[in-house]
């Protein structure tokens, strides 16, 4: 058994190509192989947001606290918040990421097909981004 203690895994920041505005990235599981599955804690600063992106095997994102928009290409921006689970299927791209004036943060898992659980792409305009959900009717 391995245990990894709270505070034991330094937190990371965003990478500038992958996200827009202030990101964190706080660590929680990559065991090694054979294991191919990681997660980590994902907090968005009010206005940030990954980049269009895709999983090979697909993701799964738990809301953990604030409220947060995330959308698959083709289709409406959706509103997030704590409890909700959304599963991106393999290959599906998408974004998410906090409203403009709530931070956000999602535990994110993903496995890894190949060594590679992620296919980054271009930012999200703030054209697309500010958009935002569909007014509610």
């Amino acid at each position: 058994m391995l245990l990894k203690r709270a505070g034991s895994q330094p937190s990371m920041q965003d990478a500038p190509s992958y996200f827009t505005g202030q990101v964190r990235i706080d660590p929680l599981n990559a065991p090694p192989e054979p294991a191919s599955v990681s997660c980590a804690s994902v907090t968005f600063e009010p206005g940030a947001r990954t980049a269009w992106h895709t999983h090979p095997l697909g993701q799964t994102l738990i809301v953990t606290a604030g409220c947060g928009w995330t959308q698959c290409e083709g289709e409406p921006i959706v509103e997030i918040r704590p409890g909700d689970v959304i599963w991106c299927p393999p290959r599906h791209r998408h974004w998410h990421g906090a409203t403009p004036t709530t931070a956000m943060t999602h535990i994110a898992i993903q496995e890894a097909l190949d060594g590679k659980n992620v296919e980054w792409m271009e930012k999200v305009s703030d054209a697309v981004y500010l958009a935002g959900p569909p007014a509610a009717t």
